[in-house]
């Protein structure tokens, strides 16, 4: 992990936010923003686009993480949480929030640094997750779609499913086309044809 990162904390105590500050200059991190509330974060996260947010709420309330869910949703970034207490379902509903390190009652200069590493590998793990997991949707959209299109040509040029899907691949060669762009096109055809 560089100390180049650009941290964004977020803290309405002074104090707390001091600490914090402090603990991530000793551990080499220079470039810090500080704002003192958790509204607006999405417009601030936008505005200075840092790497990492640093969250720290004494007692994290249901507005606050309303605002972590808001923010998870629109700018995916890296967020540690500090709080003093903390319940079950704050937990529950920062994880669901997109908090990707949260901390009760850990709140010391000294540990910031391995926080920090955590929070951000769990944080690629889960993106890295996420990305898989969109890509395998897309590939099983895409198979629904060529097989609908192959029902489609078996049913109009009565061919056995092989030969049906090989035409489609042949066109799609023919054509230098993707087989999902050529199912598209047989399915848009068909229901225009209806």
């Amino acid at each position: 992990m560089t100390p180049a990162l650009k941290i964004l904390i977020v803290d309405a105590s002074p104090v707390r936010a001091a600490i914090i500050d402090e603990g991530l200059r000793e551990a080499g991190f220079t470039d810090l923003v500080r704002m003192d509330a958790t509204h607006g974060l999405v417009a601030a996260i936008e505005a200075h686009d840092p790497d990492v947010v640093v969250i720290d709420l004494e007692d994290p309330s249901r507005d606050a993480l309303a605002d972590m869910f808001l923010v998870s949703q629109h700018v995916k970034r890296p967020i540690t949480m500090f709080v003093d207490q903390s319940d079950a379902a704050s937990i529950e509903a920062a994880v669901e929030a997109g908090v990707s390190a949260y901390i009760v009652d850990g709140l010391k200069k000294e540990r910031l640094k391995p926080i920090l590493q955590t929070c951000i590998s769990r944080f690629n793990a889960f993106r890295k997750l996420r990305e898989e997991l969109d890509e395998v949707r897309s590939q099983l959209d895409d198979r629904k779609l060529i097989d609908r299109a192959k029902g489609i040509v078996m049913r109009l040029k009565e061919l056995p499913e092989e030969e049906a899907y090989a035409l489609m691949r042949r066109t799609a060669m023919n054509e230098k086309r993707k087989l999902v762009e050529i199912a598209r096109s047989i399915i848009t055809a068909a229901e225009v044809l209806k």
